[in-house]
């Protein structure tokens, strides 16, 4: 298991939201687990849900290694007692310079200061087409 070094972990306010969309911007699958707890759910799209910390670093470190880049914007977010939501829009770059925006909800469920299920709702066929 990786440790965790993420000082505060997630906390479901802007800031914490901020910092867990600059780790995925930045394409560090790592730094994205760091947010997890180390049996964490995840399931991004029409995916099959992906379980525990290791297996959920390596699928997001391949989906990041197809873009050259992505780009996140925070529209809204809420929270509720072991729950956080989030309204966004991402922009992916692909390798070959087009670029892709398409609208997301996050739904997490937290334990302590860990996201323990995180689920993407999103529907990247216009990033594959643009991939293809």
């Amino acid at each position: 298991m990786h440790a965790r070094t993420i000082e505060g972990g997630f906390q479901p306010d802007a800031a914490g939201w901020l910092r867990l969309f600059e780790a995925i911007d930045r394409r560090d699958a790592r730094a994205f687990a760091q947010f997890l707890t180390s049996d964490a759910s995840f399931r991004f799209g029409n995916a099959p849900p992906i379980a525990g910390t290791d297996a959920i670093e390596a699928a997001v470190a391949g989906f990041f290694a197809l873009l050259a880049g992505c780009q996140h914007r925070l529209l809204q977010h809420w929270a509720g007692e072991g729950t956080a939501v989030c309204e966004g829009e991402v922009t992916y770059t692909t390798p070959h310079g087009k670029t892709v925006t398409v609208p997301f909800v996050n739904v997490f469920e937290l334990r302590a200061d860990r996201i323990a299920s995180y689920r993407i709702y999103i529907d990247n066929a216009p990033l594959f087409a643009a991939l293809a």
